[in-house]
């Protein structure tokens, strides 16, 4: 069977600017959850979020072309650069693929909702300034898949151009979907870039309306707390994670950097209700990724370590927690399980993304990073979450879990690469 690999990492979140910067962050506990500085939150009932900050995206774009690309695009083109450069595809000086891997170069794009700034901001105008000011970039500026369309254009990607609207599960489905697409011969390489930017007036305010936020505005560093008995809803993260995918044969004929091997994936619906989770769709997820890795290996994987979903909602943080434990046979069988959603806030559509560079960097370091703000540990929350200090080990197989509204679900397992 053909075998596939991550050669390439990109992100931009509310810790870093790139990988290394956000891991280190991350490693280290410290948070980038503050008050919310994108629109006035004044009268709403929640006031922070993980914001990205000091973004120039003309840094990335031609000026011109900013104002056609809403913020969660801008976003998701720097991750895609830094990704897309680490995997020796492109340079500073040239941003296009060979002529020759062009034709079967793919970008598989990511997000919960996109534009949902562009969609409130023409809403507005609409309303008070009449059709005809709406800004002929509005669509186009808002459109899922044009994070596809605008990354495929900057690096000259002629290969599939796909695009996946999960909620939350969209990056773990993206990555997926790109295994899927290599084993079928349908491309060589696939760069996977989820992003988001929803911390405006409708993206919060209709959050908060569901009661799915933390309103522990006087202590944003404090207000993600997975897995702990005080939490209190999840807090709005913004930002993007890029992935270079590729067969083995590809990157092993250029000479690439292996980061990681993805030996199995799994994807689930829960089929019962649109927002709040069961332990069965969660599960089965991760059995279709055990499932996989036996049909291929002849065993089932020896897992070292979990990046949880582990949003810090009362609900799915116990849902999650008995899944695994259904999984792996009860809690004594279980590895040591975190979630960074703590640190960088909930990403939405680009979590997957995301935790998957930071699953497969603490694969490479060997260091499993914190689950910070545990200070009061959930009883029905019994797993070991690595609370509040990294912890150095040794590890060979991870595996990273993505759930999202509509009960979909998705987990992907990744290895070291040994020839």
């Amino acid at each position: 069977m053909k075998r596939v690999v991550i050669t390439g990492l990109g992100t931009i979140n509310s810790l870093g600017h790139n990988v290394n910067d956000s891991f280190d962050a991350v490693v280290a506990g410290k948070c980038g959850i503050r008050e919310i500085t994108l629109f006035d939150p004044s009268e709403y009932s929640v006031k922070i979020a993980g914001e990205v900050k000091d973004f120039d995206p003309s840094t990335v774009m031609d000026k011109k072309e900013v104002k056609k690309a809403d913020r969660f695009i801008q976003l998701g083109i720097k991750a895609a650069k830094e990704a897309m450069i680490d995997s020796g595809f492109i340079s500073d000086d040239n941003n296009k693929v060979a002529d020759n891997l062009s034709n079967r170069f793919g970008v598989i794009s990511a997000s919960g909702i996109g534009g949902l700034s562009t969609i409130e901001s023409n809403s507005r105008t609409l309303e008070l300034k009449g059709p005809r000011r709406i800004s002929p970039f509005f669509i186009p500026s808002s459109l899922v898949n044009m994070l596809s369309g605008f990354i495929s254009i900057e690096h000259g990607l002629r290969g599939p151009s796909l695009s996946h609207v999960t909620a939350c599960a969209a990056s773990t489905h993206a990555l997926a979907d790109a295994v899927k697409t290599i084993l079928a011969g349908g491309a060589d390489n696939i760069l996977v870039v989820g992003a988001e930017s929803a911390i405006c007036g409708a993206g919060i305010g209709g959050f908060a309306a569901m009661k799915a936020l933390s309103t522990r505005n006087d202590d944003p560093q404090t207000a993600s707390r997975p897995f702990d008995k005080d939490r209190d809803g999840f807090v709005m993260g913004e930002g993007s994670g890029a992935l270079v995918v590729e067969s083995l044969d590809s990157a092993l004929a250029r000479g690439a950097k292996i980061y990681a091997e993805i030996i199995g994936f799994g994807e689930s619906g829960d089929a019962n209700h649109i927002t709040s989770p069961v332990m069965d769709g969660p599960l089965r997820a991760m059995q279709a990724a055990f499932e996989m890795v036996k049909a291929n290996n002849g065993e089932y994987p020896k897992i070292d370590y979990i990046n949880t979903h582990g949003t810090s909602t009362p609900v799915g943080d116990v849902n999650e927690t008995k899944a695994i434990k259904e999984l792996f046979g009860g809690k004594e069988n279980c590895p040591p399980v975190t979630s960074t959603k703590g640190q960088v806030g909930h990403c939405l559509g680009a979590a997957g993304a995301i935790e998957a560079i930071f699953t497969i960097k603490a694969l490479n370091e060997g260091i499993i990073p914190p689950t910070i703000n545990i200070i009061n540990q959930d009883e029905e929350c019994d797993l070991d979450y690595v609370p509040n200090v990294a912890r150095k080990v040794e590890l060979t197989t991870v595996m990273s879990n993505n759930f999202g509204f509509g009960g979909t679900n998705g987990s992907v397992i990744f290895k070291k690469y040994t020839k």
